[in-house]
């Protein structure tokens, strides 16, 4: 009698699955917080809600994923930084309202399931997670074949976080005369992925192991650079001084990031020159012939994370933040808008 079709014949290996799952198990493990309630492997993630911390309690939530920045691991065959990428663009959106994530999950979904690869990329997502202080709870590891083409893959997270109600930080406190305070960033951070591969790979002629003037590193590594978690540095900031508003910049770098904390009335200035574009960047727009413009909307231009602080408290919270290990500049003001005038202005 003729061997009948199996799952495993049509492409989807569930030992594999399986494995995989006791591959990642101890590595998961080790971002668990205290509130966790269930092991990785169940219908459903359980985690104990600290509802005794907080008076009115609100959750935040976000998801995101890493966008064509997944397509340099596959050139490298680098895959263990994407993941950290993968926590960061969804716990830097929460913490800047003033939430503590307190779990995350994943998305894996891919043609034929890799061990190596795929352990990597969980490798990395608990990387993430333990930056920022929340457990990596529950997950989705999907193997569809000829849905995805041969050694690749994508990514999704989702993470929840808790905020006091009266301290979600919205921008509603914005006011001129706040001072705006840009952290470092590491480098692409997660966006622009696009355009960066145009003018590198196309426009260019280069290659992930091409060495570039100006770049310490081969442009793959260069591109790999992990994206920053703000998470610890900025929950340590605000229980100790009044924070405004506070904008990731991700999709849409400055011109569309910032004004999403400046209310009616105002708008954000920014003094060009007043912290150091990195090397990457320059070789972006002087590669690419990018307008400044184009610049400042696509990418972050070596500014992460941009805090809107009161006049009278800059100073102090530029030592804080130096005594926290990141680099703070002075990048702007906030001052009141006229009729007409965008919700942020560069000079």
């Amino acid at each position: 009698m003729a061997k009948g079709i199996t799952y495993k014949s049509a492409g989807v290996d569930i030992e594999a699955g399986n494995k995989f799952v006791e591959l990642i198990r101890p590595v998961v493990r080790r971002t668990f917080r205290p509130e966790v309630a269930t092991d990785i492997g169940g219908f459903g993630a359980l985690f104990s809600f600290p509802a005794k911390k907080y008076r009115d309690p609100v959750l935040v939530s976000s998801t995101d994923g890493v966008g064509t920045k997944l397509r340099i691991a596959f050139l490298t065959g680098k895959h263990d930084t994407v993941g950290v990428d993968l926590v960061a663009m969804s716990v830097n959106d929460i913490v800047v309202q003033g939430a503590e994530p307190l779990f995350f999950l994943d998305y894996f979904g891919t043609g034929k399931l890799s061990l190596q690869v795929s352990t990597q990329v969980i490798k990395g997502i608990a990387r993430g997670c333990r930056e920022a202080g929340c457990a990596l709870i529950g997950g989705e590891t999907a193997e569809m074949p000829s849905f995805y083409r041969t050694g690749e893959y994508d990514l999704a997270g989702f993470a929840v976080g808790v905020v006091e109600k009266k301290k979600i930080i919205t921008g509603a406190a914005v006011r001129p005369g706040d001072q705006l305070i840009g952290l470092a960033s590491s480098g692409l951070h997660s966006n622009g992925y696009s355009l960066a591969r145009k003018i590198f790979f196309e426009h260019l002629g280069l290659k992930v192991k091409s060495r570039v003037k100006g770049l310490s590193r081969p442009l793959g590594e260069e591109l790999l650079v992990p994206t920053r978690i703000y998470v610890k540095t900025v929950l340590r900031l605000i229980r100790e001084f009044p924070v405004h508003g506070i904008a990731h910049i991700t999709g849409g770098g400055f011109t569309d990031n910032i004004p999403r904390v400046v209310p009616k009335g105002c708008k954000a200035v920014i003094q060009k020159g007043t912290w150091p574009v990195l090397p990457i960047f320059k070789v972006l727009q002087e590669g690419g012939r990018v307008s400044e413009e184009e610049m400042f909307r696509t990418f972050n231009n070596g500014i992460g994370l941009v805090l809107i602080v009161p006049s009278s408290k800059a100073e102090a919270i530029s030592d804080r933040l130096r005594e926290l290990k990141e680099k703070p500049y002075r990048i702007g003001e906030i001052e009141k808008a006229g009729r007409g005038d965008r919700p942020i202005e560069y000079r």
